[in-house]
């Protein structure tokens, strides 16, 4: 696995060696929705563009859309988060990933901020 590269909508992706990339929320966006209840994941084949709402989420605080990070192919989704939502609060880096999907254009990846710049990014919220 390689590095995480995130967007500006708190998503990250992290490419495999086969070109295939996994897609999740990042520990500071799980950290503003709360405790998660419900996750709706898009169905595999689907083709998303970059920046298109790909996955809802419900926590007990609010409702929010994730916002795909790079254009792509759904291949696989996190079908354990139908009955385990948590999953994402608990460990969103690791098991609570959302889906995985065949990349449209690489090179949107490389475009994304690494987690030096996501940091920088997140402390200027504040």
């Amino acid at each position: 696995m390689s590095e995480l590269r995130y967007s500006e909508d708190h998503v990250w992706v992290m490419m495999d060696e086969d070109g295939v990339a996994t897609i999740g929320v990042s520990e500071y966006a799980q950290e503003q929705l709360g405790d998660i209840v419900y996750v709706q994941l898009p169905d595999v084949g689907r083709d998303l563009e970059q920046g298109e709402e790909s996955v809802m989420i419900e926590s007990v605080k609010t409702t929010g859309e994730v916002k795909c990070p790079i254009a792509g192919r759904v291949i696989e989704v996190n079908e354990t988060l139908a009955d385990e939502p948590q999953r994402v609060n608990e460990s969103c880096l690791e098991d609570g990933w959302l889906f995985r999907m065949e990349p449209g254009d690489e090179t949107q990846v490389e475009d994304l901020m690494d987690a030096d710049d996501y940091e920088d990014f997140v402390s200027g919220l504040g």
